[in-house]
């Protein structure tokens, strides 16, 4: 069934934000004394949030004080770092403008902090792409609560059966499963293949225009 609707995720689905989030995450741990982890693994740490994310880079234990503090220094660092080396991913552009001009509306829910989704879809996205962009919100439970994903359908006055859920984690799959909607793993962002395998998403697709096959 092609969609009436699409929620894309943005990190390590529309934009690769990987390095930029690695190093200025790491510049936190340094500056509290902490130990420091590898690009690479920064692909299964990020997903769940920035307080998800300040714990598990910092050492185990670590109190619920200094996590905070930690996610203070990032917010801080990352408002001068966010565009470092941030990029669409190559057929990303071109596959939104294909899915506009079939008049599907679309959408972005990012586990993100909210003032920066809006921030890198404004400046990387092509504008006027998207009918509602939401990252994570004080007050509104984080992906893979649906809750989110199901306000976005009202808004674009969608049902959930009608839609797809394109993302590149198991928390994506998660998302729209618990939404009702077509789930879609992509497998050039931040977590393997197999990853998605596990969670039995609808379509697994390996490049951006691929998408178009089903729209």
């Amino acid at each position: 069934m092609a969609p009436l609707s699409i929620i894309f995720d943005l990190d390590g689905t529309l934009l690769d934000t990987l390095q930029d989030i690695a190093e200025t995450a790491n510049a936190v741990l340094i500056y509290h004394g902490f130990p420091v982890h590898s690009q690479h693994d920064y692909k299964r740490f990020v997903g769940d949030g920035l307080n998800v994310l300040m714990r598990r880079i910092t050492p185990l234990g670590t109190n619920e004080d200094i996590i905070n503090k930690c996610c203070q220094t990032f917010f801080q660092l990352y408002a001068n770092t966010w565009m470092n080396t941030c990029r669409p991913y190559d057929g990303i552009e071109d596959m939104l403008a294909a899915i506009k001009n079939q008049r599907i509306s679309i959408a972005v829910l990012s586990n993100k902090p909210h003032a920066f989704t809006q921030l890198f879809v404004e400046r990387y996205l092509p504008k006027e792409t998207f009918a509602c962009v939401y990252g994570q919100r004080d007050g509104f439970a984080k992906k893979p609560d649906p809750t989110v994903a199901l306000e976005i359908a009202k808004r674009l006055g969608a049902r959930p059966a009608e839609m797809f859920f394109v993302g590149d984690t198991p928390i994506d799959i998660r998302t729209g499963k618990a939404s009702g909607m077509t789930t879609v793993g992509v497998t050039w962002g931040f977590r393997s293949t197999s990853e998605l395998e596990e969670e039995n998403p609808d379509l697994i697709i390996n490049s951006p225009l691929e998408l178009l096959e089903y729209v």
